[in-house]
């Protein structure tokens, strides 16, 4: 499973949404009907240099006119939707903007040092939104755990975050001058991410435009909750099939464990009385138990951390979640990470 995020879809991403349908169809329109407009959308630093039409600084990085960087982009937009769910709309917009300003900046400076220093000179450079893009890989390294999924000649190992580097890595591939927009993409993503010379109070989307565009914006871009049936893949043979819906069933009791968790330590906090130490869940009625063995609880006590991996708790901590959270989270998955992090981008 490649995916890095819980639930599918588009769910709690409307910026997502918009910056995957409104650049592709104006990149799409530009190359098949309106080929004669592609110029007003170069990102020609000779231009910026010589003319000083510094308006090229803004148009050049808004659409991408290749339809491969488009693909590419749009694969690494989706993927990276899970910061606009975790931080919100408004947070994640403020990151891509002082990216895309700090990455401009970054952009001429390379530029400059290059045909001084080297002698080369760099007077076009790839069209589009892709220094953002690329700067949302220093959170995605930073805040996303790996987890191992398989294994390909027994040493290379295949993470969940495996075909989101890929992609990257084709997009980096794709132009002879892109390593200069995936260089200053990382070095504005470390200069916001760590809030380097207080840019993050600078550069931001002010809070009367972020409820205005989601005011105005959201009713049309606004995803649909994901329905509690996942649909199943025709597999190959009745054997993958069945495979899907055992897994599909584990995970919904996986789920419904974890609730319960969270309503056991809600009615110790409150000081409710647990009925369900004396009524048993449908579930677990009908088990032959050995009368000279003691019943074991059905889930362990939220306050042992005997059984928890510690290092997984702290990096579900550096996400974001607290550590209570993180705890049942673990222990309802059986310590699967990944699967933790699902439940917990979930509820």
């Amino acid at each position: 499973m490649f995916t890095t995020t819980g639930s599918r879809g588009l769910y709690k991403a409307p910026l997502t949404k918009s910056l995957l349908l409104i650049p592709s169809a104006v990149a799409l329109l530009l190359v098949v009907v309106l080929p004669q407009y592609q110029g007003l959308f170069l990102n020609n630093l000779q231009a910026v240099r010589q003319d000083y039409q510094v308006w090229r600084l803004v148009c050049g990085r808004l659409i991408c006119l290749d339809l491969k960087d488009t693909f590419c982009s749009s694969l690494l937009v989706y993927n990276f939707r899970i910061f606009e769910r975790r931080y919100g709309s408004r947070k994640f917009a403020s990151f891509l903007l002082g990216t895309w300003v700090l990455s401009a900046l970054v952009d001429v400076l390379l530029a400059e040092a290059l045909r001084h220093v080297f002698h080369l000179q760099v007077d076009m450079l790839p069209s589009g939104p892709l220094g953002p893009i690329f700067a949302l890989f220093v959170p995605f390294y930073r805040s996303v755990p790996p987890v191992q999924v398989t294994q390909v000649l027994g040493q290379l190992s295949v993470t969940n975050k495996s075909l989101v580097y890929i992609v990257g890595l084709q997009l980096l591939t794709s132009s002879p001058v892109m390593w200069i927009i995936a260089l200053s993409g990382l070095v504005s993503g470390l200069l916001y991410h760590n809030d380097a010379l207080r840019v993050q109070r600078v550069l931001f989307v002010p809070r009367w435009m972020a409820r205005g565009s989601s005011y105005l914006l959201e009713p049309l871009l606004s995803g649909a909750e994901p329905a509690g049936e996942t649909a199943l893949g025709m597999g190959a043979t009745l054997d993958i099939q069945r495979q899907q819906r055992m897994d599909l069933l584990d995970q919904r009791i996986l789920l419904s464990q974890f609730a319960q968790i969270r309503r056991s330590r809600q009615q110790q906090q409150f000081g409710l009385i647990n009925w369900n130490r004396f009524f048993p869940s449908l579930r677990h009625r009908g088990r032959n138990h050995n009368p000279a063995q003691p019943q074991q609880p059905a889930h362990p006590n939220p306050s042992d951390n005997s059984t928890v991996n510690e290092e997984q708790v702290a990096l579900l901590m550096e996400m974001g979640f607290t550590r209570l959270d993180a705890l049942e989270a673990l222990r309802a998955s059986d310590n699967d990470l990944n699967m933790a992090t699902n439940f917990l981008l979930q509820r």
